[in-house]
Order: C-alpha cells, then sequence, then structure tokens
C-alpha cells in the first residue's frame, strides 16, 4: 500500500473510531443484543466488527452508560443492551455535540465553495 493510501486508510480509521460510540448509543434506546446490534449498524451503513462493538458494549456498561439483562428463555441465552438513565443523557449531550461539530465542519469544508 502506498504511503497515501495507508495515511488516509488511517485517518478513515481514526474518524469512525470517533462517531462508532455515538452509532451505538442512538440504536440503543431500546434493549438490542449484540449480533441484532451489530446487523442495525450494518443495515444503517454502520458496518461494525463483533470484536469491536462487544468491547466497546462491555465499557460503555462499566461506565454506567448501559444497563444489560440475560434473556434465558429462547434457543440460546443473549444479553441485551439498552441506554441507562445516564445513558439516555450522554446521548443527548452527544447528539448535541455532533450537530454543533457538523456545522462547523460544513462551514469549514464548504469555504472553499464560495
Amino acid at each position: 500500500m502506498s504511503d497515501n493510501n495507508e495515511i488516509k486508510t488511517n485517518l478513515f480509521l481514526e474518524l469512525r473510531r470517533g462517531t462508532i460510540t455515538l452509532c451505538v448509543l442512538s440504536q440503543l434506546t431500546e434493549p438490542k443484543y449484540g449480533y441484532a446490534l451489530v446487523e442495525t449498524l450494518d443495515e444503517k451503513g454502520m458496518r461494525v466488527e463483533p470484536g469491536t462493538l462487544y468491547p466497546l458494549l462491555r465499557r460503555l456498561e462499566k461506565q454506567g452508560l448501559l444497563k444489560s439483562e440475560w434473556e434465558t428463555t429462547g434457543s440460546k441465552p443473549r444479553k441485551y443492551y439498552v441506554l441507562s438513565e445516564m445513558g439516555e443523557q450522554v446521548y443527548l449531550a452527544l447528539t448535541a455535540e455532533w450537530g454543533q461539530m457538523r456545522e462547523t465542519i460544513d462551514t469549514l469544508t464548504n469555504e472553499e465553495a464560495k
């Protein structure tokens, strides 16, 4: 891979890493288990590998942003995740911040078009 492609790939990964948490929180207003979350995000254009998602879910739960509950009545046990009260507050704050950042970035990146 050329240096240019490697630099772009690394920058794209950094950008994605910074947005995955917001995307995950946005989908947990209703309980979902991990694999269903992977599928939902993928359907909506945000591909997240299970090896990335599960550690993130554990970290968010440890931080108090998610609650989880095991469902054992089905064919196999599944751990469902949903936003905690604090998670809802943090999600709203992150969404507001994202909106402000998006406006700023749009302004900065569209200055050339003027």
